[in-house]
């Protein structure tokens, strides 16, 4: 696998300071210099280029710009962004001059060469759509016709240089792959994977472009030797369905290996494994699954016989959705090795495989920093957002075909950000990213969470009389992939900015001036302010600007049904009732709020207590689909009832407070499962994928959530 990593380095020039000892003390002024550059050294007639002035000697660096030829030479703005003439000049090499404001004695000049118009401009990228591996890297170059000039500059979707989501390209075109594959989410609110453009922009003319499709293949999505690592491709041989001329065929991730009674097992999903209840005890499972075997069982590998499974429709409560399958001996990594999980990198800075933590795994905690490898995304990296949740998962029989039903699932964990799973990726283990210990086994999702059954509820259903079942493992280590500077993109998450309407911004501001006096009492509160909450991003709150590490006295957390939200700060300038824009301008001296805060256990409790008394309720509301514990964002270190909403759907108002715990909206997709869909070339993970084969039957896949 071709790849590495490289690092960027930004070297800044220090000024050099002399300082001179004699008898006699006196000041010398610095003489003033002017260096003027450019962003290209040639341009298209009609096209632009920025030049910059670099001023030194003097703490006034602004200057004039002045195009020496005049009119005929082109035109140059305030700001050095130089507009080239329509018609090519004679001569076609234009000096620009920029003159020091401060010393108009002292000036810069620099040239460039006007060129013919840029519809004679071309450029091509190549190679043409390439397959580009996770965390690899690809040498991409530009062909430039129609000017001398064929120096270009690289943008990976539409960022110059590319970013941490999408990964980087240096200025010669060398592009290296982020750890994770990128999603997006369809108009039915599905999650599937997608790909990336890499743009080589002409420096001689801004409209001269050329681009490229790219997509990043995980390791995990390949047929592999055997013995076969976990967290890769696979799923049920018969795992198809016809209809007319069409096969549909699915598949999902075999996740990892558990052990009972001295006998190895494959854990994954129910809809997976068993495709949801319609499997039999002993239906051979195989990688990778037929989603990525052109939908032939002839191009897989049986690597296990289906053993047990719970069924969804009819199985007792707790609910989960996991089914096991004995391995053929030597056909599966005996360690239980899982791609990209290892300690260690390869000689290029690729995560190797590795086991998780041996044993029977942990429970998960309010943001506790989690991991998984699965057949569609590959690594990802993100924290779990609410635990002890209630949630309720969409189902459909058999593969892109058959009936839905829905099943009730409590005690969940949820996994933030809509990019740690896609199709595909159902039946991958998640695990901690700082001991690899099991958590939870992934099966649903939305576009912008992730759910998960605990492990410790999944080993108890297979357990079989005095036989347990533990997770075959190594020692507990790190999740390097996690670390590392191009590591898979949900690894960074950020807050959803409020959203609040001028009408309720209004109403805020009567609820704070009708209370100011009793809210200002409190002596840590230096300011109270409106603005917009976070816990419900559509609504109002009153924003306390409160010292830093003072003791809180009871700060309400709603005042006439309006939320509250606090910042801590050492010293905010401003003091009393604040506008929302004087509120606006505090908030920018403090860091955006995190996504998710750790929570006590004593808070944790206190929450349990509302959760348990108020999920059934809730959970019979319209629009409402899942009601978890996790944390407030508008009180950092408080509980809050989480209540995650169907997007778009009709619901109660939810109130700032139940029982004195604070509520969090989580507004997404309905949370699927096992669903087949109509996309192309996709694979199992949320909803499901599918891809045409040049077969007699036209044939597609399905990846499952």
């Amino acid at each position: 696998m071709r790849r590495f990593y490289f690092l960027l380095l930004e070297l800044a020039v220090l000024p050099l300071v002399v300082s001179c000892g004699g008898g006699t003390t006196g000041t010398v002024s610095p003489a003033i210099s002017v260096r003027v550059s450019a962003s290209a050294t040639s341009v298209a007639a009609g096209q632009q280029v920025q030049f910059t002035a670099t001023v030194t000697g003097t703490t006034n660096t602004s200057v004039t710009w002045l195009v020496v030829g005049g009119a005929a030479d082109g035109t140059i703005s305030a700001s050095g962004l130089y507009t080239a003439p329509a018609v090519v000049p004679n001569p076609a090499l234009v000096t620009v001059t920029a003159t020091s404001l401060a010393d108009p004695t002292k000036s810069g000049s620099g040239s460039i060469t006007v060129t013919g118009t840029s519809s004679n401009l071309t450029v091509v990228v190549s190679p043409i759509t390439p397959t580009v591996p996770n965390f690899g890297r690809q040498q991409f170059n530009a062909a430039v016709s129609g000017t001398s000039n064929t120096a270009v500059n690289w943008s990976v979707n539409g960022t110059p240089g590319g970013s941490l989501q999408f990964g980087f390209i240096s200025s010669s075109g060398l592009y290296f792959a982020p750890g994770g594959v990128p999603t997006k989410s369809n108009s039915s609110g599905r999650v599937s994977t997608t790909t990336l453009t890499v743009t080589a922009v002409s420096q001689a003319s801004a409209s001269a472009s050329g681009s490229t499709t790219v997509t990043l293949m995980p390791a995990n999505q390949s047929a592999q030797s055997v013995p076969v690592n976990l967290g890769t491709s696979g799923g049920n041989a018969n795992d198809s369905s016809a209809s007319g001329n069409t096969i549909t065929c699915c598949g999902g991730t075999l996740g990892s290996l558990v052990v009972r009674g001295g006998t190895q097992y494959i854990l994954s999903n129910t809809h997976v494994l068993a495709r949801t209840d319609l499997g039999t005890i002993g239906d051979p499972i195989i990688q990778p699954g037929l989603v990525d075997a052109s939908c032939s069982k002839t191009q897989a590998t049986t690597v296990a016989n289906l053993s047990q499974f719970y069924n969804l429709e009819t199985g007792p409560a707790p609910k989960i959705d996991a089914a096991i399958a004995q391995v053929v001996s030597g056909d599966v990594s005996a360690t239980g090795s899982i791609d990209y999980l290892g300690a260690t990198t390869d000689a290029n800075g690729v995560p190797v495989p590795g086991a998780p933590h041996a044993g029977s795994g942990v429970a998960g905690a309010v943001n506790m920093a989690v991991a998984k490898s699965g057949r569609s995304t590959g690594l990802t990296c993100s924290t779990i957002f609410s635990t002890n949740t209630t949630t309720s998962v969409q189902y459909q029989k058999g593969c892109g075909t058959g009936t839905t039903f829905s099943v009730t699932y409590a005690n969940q964990v949820d996994v933030t950000g809509g990019s740690f799973s896609a199709e595909g990726d159902s039946g991958s283990l998640i695990v901690t990213q700082s001991t690899a210990d099991p958590v939870a086994l992934l099966y649903a999702g939305s576009d912008a969470d992730t759910v998960g059954n605990p492990v410790s509820g999944v080993l108890n259903f297979f357990k079989s009389g005095v036989n347990s079942v533990t997770f075959v493992g190594g020692a507990a280590h790190q999740v390097i992939g996690c670390t590392l500077p191009l590591k898979p993109a949900s690894a960074t998450l950020t807050v959803q900015a409020p959203l609040t309407s001028a009408e309720g911004l209004q109403n805020a501001t009567g609820v704070r001036d009708a209370h100011a006096p009793e809210l200002l009492a409190h002596p840590e509160v230096q300011a109270v302010g409106v603005g917009g909450s976070y816990d419900n991003p559509n609504e109002p709150a009153l924003l306390f600007f409160i010292t830093r590490g003072q003791p809180r006295t009871n700060i309400p957390q709603q005042v006439d049904g309006v939320r509250t939200r606090i910042i801590e700060g050492d010293l905010f300038p401003s003091r009393g009732s604040l506008t929302a824009a004087e509120s606006a301008t505090e908030e920018k001296s403090v860091p955006v709020p995190q996504m998710v805060y750790s929570i006590s256990d004593g808070e944790l409790s206190r929450a349990k207590a509302v959760h348990t008394a108020r999920v059934e309720e809730l959970m019979k509301q319209s629009g409402v689909q899942g009601v978890g514990l996790g944390s407030s964002v508008d009180a950092p270190g408080e509980a809050a009832l989480v209540l995650f909403l169907i997007r778009g759907v009709a619901h109660d108002p939810i109130p700032p407070v139940i029982d004195g715990l604070r509520t969090r909206v989580r507004e997404s997709s309905r949370f699927r499962a096992g669903f087949g869909d109509a996309q192309p070339q996709r694979g199992c993970s949320l909803p499901a994928a599918r891809k045409t084969q040049p077969k007699p039957a036209i044939a597609s896949s399905v990846p499952k959530p």
